[in-house]
């Protein structure tokens, strides 16, 4: 573990200025990210592919004569769309609607699935009636699977989610539930959405016991933690970072497969912090640390030369609700430094729950308050959605080198 250092000015932390966010590179306001396409998160090859921690193909599915198993080069919203296509084929209850979801949907996630499934099919612009029906499919013994057309505007059907769905099973003392509901609907920023188009909304459901929150950062991920969430006992509400459905290009096996809910991953191991986040972030949380290693000339006057060698722990928290706290609080006793990064405004916000835990559990292993690094506590702007509102990788560094110095 890092000894400890002399904590960096505050006006230090306040010079980062304009020209040094240019220099770590600002991605475009649109709907493609060159960050995230460029990412080394993700699995461009098939044998990264399948060397996917908790990946687990369904039994049925064989692999090759040669023991291999077909990889595909998909983005995130074709795997979204196999991961639904995987379920209608193996499931007659399944069922998928949503607005324009039998004509493939906003985004095209379930592009020709109504040709091929009668299962899928278009309802009234009514997110209420939208979940509220999918509740009742679920009662029913089906597995439903209703998309939101953007989360935005999943609050007309949060009382539908979080008063019945959430207590559908402690309600009736466990005589009925509606495990078999999933409510899919594309979240987070593109640069572009401003306040109806681009919110984080899983801080919202953070205390509705019964339901569960899921983020996938990639098609790998995306593809198994849905089936995942399809296939939970417990209503899950699957957020899809729209940033990504494009940007985010893996080779994803074509085979069924799930990956394990309220399981966070350790994607880089480390000894001198943890940085945890979700979502897109995690691709500008590795810009962060390559600016810490190898800081450009507007930069490097900020980053002190002891700390850039720190091995840095990175974490993908996946589940949000709920989270893997175990995960955390072992990396964070190893670590003694904790960084928090989310999209979603920081009042009320993920990085506040996890961390009060990990205040409780692991006070005297800290070596520094722990960080959060959020989106401010404004709707999200019609102007300079990024780099300004989101956290980009100044903004994270900042946090980590204040961190590492306290």
């Amino acid at each position: 573990m890092l000894p400890m250092l002399r904590r960096l000015p505050r006006s230090l932390s306040r010079s980062f200025s304009i020209s040094t966010r240019r220099a770590a590179g600002a991605p475009p306001a649109g709907g493609h990210s060159d960050e995230i396409a460029k990412s080394p998160l993700l699995r461009t090859t098939a044998a990264s592919a399948l060397r996917t921690p908790g990946l687990t193909f369904d039994q049925d599915e064989q692999a090759g004569a040669d023991g291999e198993r077909e990889c595909r080069k998909t983005n995130l919203y074709q795997a979204i769309r196999d991961g639904l296509r995987a379920t209608l084929a193996a499931d007659e209850t399944a069922v998928c609607f949503g607005e324009d979801v039998a004509f493939g949907g906003v985004f095209r996630c379930t592009m020709g699935l109504a040709e091929e499934f009668e299962r899928v099919f278009n309802t009234p612009l009514t997110e209420q009636g939208i979940v509220g029906f999918g509740i009742g499919m679920a009662a029913m013994g089906h597995t439903a699977v209703a998309e939101i057309q953007f989360a935005d505007y999943i609050f007309p059907a949060f009382d539908q989610i979080v008063n019945e769905a959430a207590k559908y099973r402690f309600r009736s003392g466990g005589g009925f539930n509606v495990g078999g509901l999933t409510v899919r609907t594309p979240c987070m920023a593109v640069g572009h959405g401003g306040l109806y188009h681009s919110q984080s909304v899983e801080q919202y459901f953070m205390g509705a016991a019964g339901l569960k929150v899921v983020v996938p950062r990639s098609p790998i991920q995306a593809k198994g933690l849905l089936l995942a969430a399809i296939r939970d006992p417990n209503p899950v509400i699957f957020l899809e970072p729209k940033i990504l459905y494009r940007s985010a290009v893996e080779q994803v096996p074509t085979a069924a497969y799930t990956l394990p809910l309220s399981k966070a991953e350790v994607i880089t191991p480390g000894s001198d912090l943890t940085l945890l986040s979700y979502g897109p972030p995690l691709s500008t949380c590795i810009t962060a640390l390559n600016l810490l290693s190898n800081p450009p000339p507007p930069l490097a006057s900020h980053v002190p030369e002891r700390v850039r060698q720190a091995k840095v722990e990175l974490i993908d928290l996946r589940t949000i609700v709920p989270f893997d706290i175990d995960t955390i609080v072992e990396s964070v006793r190893r670590t003694g430094r904790l960084v928090i990064v989310h999209e979603a405004g920081m009042t009320g916000g993920v990085g506040g729950e996890i961390s009060a835990e990990v205040m409780k559990r692991a006070f005297l292993r800290l070596e520094a308050p722990v960080c959060r690094v959020a989106g401010w506590d404004t709707p999200v702007p019609l102007a300079f959605e990024k780099p300004w509102y989101i956290p980009d990788a100044v903004r994270i560094l900042d946090a980590v080198v204040d961190t590492l110095t306290y």
